[in-house]
This record gives structure tokens, C-alpha cells and sequence, in this order.
């Protein structure tokens, strides 16, 4: 897999079926390892080991329903007290970030008003804070460290 712009992280792999998968510590299983995964494995590592979040307000991979439709998101960082402090939406390396992407993002936290939303390949990473008062969003440098 190719190299990403995070930190070294060690991950648990396994290979069934000439198909290697990686294991998800937030659903406490193994994933097929598809670029798309290798990013969100990473991100799920960042925020953990950077930014402090504990697994236990981390959510990845659930559905959501907007407009009638069925979504899932990549994932989601809850507050203590069930709102949704961040949604992040990860892409495959080769996929470019451009307004598509946020729209995407943005459309989710129509549902789930998170207040920081981050958007990634694993190459480049963009953090936003919401604005909710004049309905726009502002960008960051990074996201805030987790604090409890």
C-alpha cells in the first residue's frame, strides 16, 4: 500500500483467500484492505494517537439517511454527551480533494451537525469548523486535541 501523509502507525494485517485485510479496532474486526480502508485505518489511528480520542467516541462505517437516501459515513467522533463533535470523510489516495468532497461532507452534517469536519486521501488533509449561526464553514490548520 502506498505511503500516506500520517504518522508511522502499526497496524495487524492478515491475508485469507490471496485477500489481506486489516484490522479495524473500532469494530474490532478485520476489513479487506482496499486504499480507501488504508486511509481510514490511518485517520482512525491519528485521531487516537495524535489527538487523544478515546476509541470509545469513535464510530466508523454507519448508516445515515438524507433525503430518503441510505449514506454511510467513514467516521464519526461523538462528544460525551451523544452529539457529534467530528465527521470525517476519507477518500482513496488517488481520488483529489475538491468541492465534491465537501459538498458530500457537508450534506452528512446537514443530519449530524457535527461542529469540525475533516476531509482526506491520506495525502492531504483539510479541517473545518462549522459556522452554524451564519451557515458556513471556516477552515483550520488542524483539529482540536481531544479534551475530556
Amino acid at each position: 500500500m502506498q505511503n500516506l501523509n500520517f504518522h508511522t502507525y502499526h497496524f495487524r494485517f492478515k491475508n485469507s483467500e490471496n485477500k489481506v485485510s486489516i484490522f479495524d479496532p473500532i469494530r474490532k474486526k478485520f476489513i479487506i484492505l482496499q486504499p480507501e480502508e488504508w486511509v481510514r485505518q490511518h485517520c482512525i489511528q491519528y485521531l487516537i494517537q495524535e489527538k487523544g480520542y478515546p476509541k470509545s467516541l469513535i464510530n466508523v462505517e454507519k448508516e445515515l439517511t438524507i433525503n430518503s437516501l441510505k449514506k454511510r459515513y467513514d467516521i464519526v467522533i461523538y462528544n460525551t454527551d451523544g452529539s457529534i463533535h467530528l465527521i470525517v470523510e476519507c477518500k482513496a489516495p488517488k481520488i483529489s480533494i475538491n468541492q465534491k468532497a465537501f459538498d458530500q461532507i457537508a450534506r452528512y452534517n446537514l443530519e449530524l451537525n457535527a461542529t469540525f469536519l475533516m476531509v482526506t486521501n491520506g495525502l492531504n488533509h483539510y479541517y473545518c469548523q462549522m459556522d452554524f449561526k451564519n451557515e458556513r464553514y471556516q477552515f483550520l490548520k488542524d483539529i482540536p486535541e481531544y479534551i475530556s
